[in-house]
């Protein structure tokens, strides 16, 4: 499954967004300064098991990077895929 368009941050919203084929995945998070406190990823249901909530994390690294943000993974996903991503530890909060 491959995105369809770029990470988006909804920032009224408090949720990162992106497009993939079939649907998207998003996370709700909270903000204080430049961290964002990962509350909660979810991938439409025609997307589970298809790898893109795992594209989606990637895409969220490279938009921390990019913008100066920090993660603090509190959904039980986010906390799983940073753990085995250890390369991705430089956006950690």
């Amino acid at each position: 499954m491959s995105a369809t368009g770029p990470l988006i941050d909804e920032a009224e919203g408090k949720r990162f967004v992106q497009p993939f084929e079939g649907g998207e995945v998003f996370c709700d998070y909270a903000s204080r300064g430049e961290v964002r406190a990962l509350l909660h990823v979810e991938a439409d249901p025609d997307l589970r098991g298809s790898g893109a909530a795992g594209q989606f994390m990637a895409a969220l690294v490279e938009h921390g990077r990019a913008h100066g943000l920090t993660f603090t993974p509190v959904c039980g996903y986010a906390v799983a895929w940073f753990r085995r991503h250890p390369d991705a530890a430089d956006v950690l909060a």
